[in-house]
């Protein structure tokens, strides 16, 4: 740990402010930040082939990146390396007291350290998996050389990103991270209903100026058709905000101050996004491990056609495609999804991304300090008792235990099965994308609420803080 710890000193780090920002100036440096992200988002490294760049929508949303581009692995290594931490903190792996600075600075380091690793291990992988296609002889001649650029410009790309990340947490508004995602989402939701560019067959690219211009054309059924995938995306989206109110509070009191009480609110999605998050990226891990076995000659998981599962288990435990990929006609993609295979292939993709959902939720409470046990230790440490019942957490636990691990799962199947259904009727930005999106700009509305308040009452910021 000593060595790790000399090497996290050496690593740049963003300065903190002199002086605490202002609203107005923390929302120009988050608006400046985006700006970047999106210009990065059109850069192609040199070497990249851009023509033969295969779009993996899921991945682009999930890690806000955009395949090909300095962007291609996003903030994969940065989000990676938070889990992993989490993870071993919480198993035991790694023993770090976080209520202590020195230790948070030192966790800091590590996940900064781990970040840049992965990016450089993540960007050999899209290189070698044959994802990108590297144009020979660009350096020295040389495609080996050729590809070793390329692979330097992509970790690099995603390096800038973790510094940016720093510069919004320093600076701006909310996190880099879920600013990235939500740009991501919400560019792939707006492109998908109004964008204005034109296919080779002179129709409108969007689906909204689609439709009209079919309905002008005297094609009213035909323009009707295009319009499920925006009322999906939109249901999707009134559900996840409904489904972020629902909780149950747990009245509470403080044992050594009577009168004095609080309550615990337990959220139905209890452990919010994180489920479907982690069984996302082993679905998208699934595509990617049967890519390399199939480049190996072992098509175990399945074979390939353009970088795409067609059969196997890799094609079954994937996403379908959009409705856009089908020139945005519902119709036709309805007939697509009906047909025997693809109906097996729905059910099986649904019943894996719910279990591991599940999975992944509860293991995510008993290693993060959320489990009814976890949170016994927490309200006992803090002086809080559950009115009726002693001051012991043992009969705490007993009465946490009645609502956490039915939530729990309870949570985690509902966002598994909403993401499905989502991925299924073909809204826009992917239902997870939506899922994250929305919990992303409500903690954002919530930071902008919080810092107004601050900035009208600055003596309230001072007892507070």
């Amino acid at each position: 740990m000593s060595v790790l710890d000399t090497i996290t000193q050496i690593l740049p780090e963003v300065r903190r402010a002199e002086r605490q920002p202002g609203l107005k100036e923390k929302l120009l440096w988050t608006g400046a930040v985006l700006l970047i992200f999106f210009v990065m988002g059109q850069v192609y490294p040199l070497g990249i082939d851009p023509s033969a760049v295969v779009s993996f929508e899921r991945l682009e949303i999930l890690f806000g990146s955009k395949i090909g581009t300095l962007t291609t692995i996003g903030i994969g290594p940065i989000v990676l390396a938070s889990i992993f931490l989490q993870l071993a903190t919480g198993a035991g792996l790694l023993e770090m007291d976080m209520s202590k600075p020195e230790n948070k600075r030192r966790f800091q380091g590590l996940q900064k350290l781990l970040s840049i690793a992965l990016a450089f291990v993540e960007s050999a992988i899209y290189v070698y998996s044959g994802y990108l296609t590297v144009s020979g002889g660009v350096v020295f001649g040389s495609i080996m050389a050729t590809q070793l650029f390329v692979i330097f410009q992509l970790a690099l790309g995603s390096i800038i990103l973790l510094y940016l990340d720093e510069v919004v947490q320093k600076y701006g508004i909310g996190s880099g991270i879920s600013l990235f995602i939500a740009a991501g989402v919400s560019q792939a939701v707006f492109v998908g209903a109004f964008s204005l560019g034109m296919t080779e067959t002179g129709t409108f690219l969007g689906l909204v100026p689609r439709a009209v211009q079919t309905a002008l054309g005297g094609d009213l059924p035909n323009a009707l058709w295009l319009l499920p995938p925006i009322l999906s995306t939109i249901f999707v989206f009134l559900v996840v905000v409904y489904a972020e109110g629902m909780k149950i509070e747990l009245p509470l009191a403080y044992g050594r101050a009577r009168g004095l009480g609080a309550r615990y609110p337990i959220k139905f999605l209890y452990v919010s996004n994180i489920p479907v998050i982690l069984a996302s990226a082993v679905i998208i891990n699934i595509q990617i491990i049967g890519l390399l076995l199939y480049n190996a000659g072992v098509p175990f998981l399945g074979n390939y056609v353009n970088n795409q599962p067609v059969d196997g288990f890799a094609y079954l435990s994937s996403a379908l495609p959009s409705p856009l990929a089908l020139g945005g006609n519902y119709l036709a993609y309805l007939q697509f999804i009906l047909q025997p295979a693809e109906i097996l292939h729905i059910l099986v993709y649904g019943l894996v991304l719910i279990v591991l959902s599940v999975v992944f939720g509860w293991f995510w409470i008993e290693s993060t300090g959320m489990s009814a046990k976890d949170v016994a230790k927490q309200l006992e440490r803090t002086g809080l008792q559950i009115p009726g019942f002693r001051a012991d957490p043992r009969i705490i636990e007993g009465v946490l235990n009645r609502y956490i691990p039915v939530i729990t799962i309870l949570g985690a199947a509902f966002v598994g099965a909403l993401a499905w259904f989502a991925d299924i009727t073909g809204a826009l930005g992917t239902g997870t994308g939506i899922l994250l999106t929305v919990g992303i700009l409500y903690k954002f509305y919530e930071d902008l609420a919080q810092q107004q308040l601050f900035e009208m009452y600055p003596v309230l910021k001072r007892v507070v803080q």
